[in-house]
């Protein structure tokens, strides 16, 4: 079970004040016999499928289970865009004419007489 106010630990971890007293809740529903089952239908009606680390997939959890992936796959399909857009330009560019070169040439020679 995961602690509602830390969320990255278990209620077995956590210090909350609200993890204490789900670990008393659950202690006192294992004095009465309970089952696991039973407990974890308690805390999922009372605290919602948030309170499980891996909650079901049903509608309302879709964005959690698809959203990590959904976001990845979006960048990925940025990144590709990108790079096939720069390879283009790159593609496009004209290579220099004798004359450039031999400005170009001349520049850097006056710059490394400098």
């Amino acid at each position: 079970m995961r602690c509602l106010v830390c969320q990255n630990q278990t209620i077995a971890d956590s210090n909350a004040e609200l993890a204490q007293d789900l670990r008393r809740e659950i202690r006192g529903m294992i004095k009465d016999g309970k089952s696991d089952k039973e407990i974890i239908d308690f805390m999922v009606v009372r605290y919602g499928d948030f309170v499980l680390y891996r909650p079901p997939v049903k509608g309302i959890t879709l964005l959690l289970w698809g959203g990590p992936v959904t976001l990845m796959l979006l960048g990925l399909a940025v990144l590709v865009r990108y790079l096939r857009r720069r390879a283009a330009r790159i593609a496009d560019e004209q290579p220099l004419s004798a004359d450039e070169t031999s400005r170009a040439d001349a520049l850097l020679k006056e710059n490394a007489q400098k």
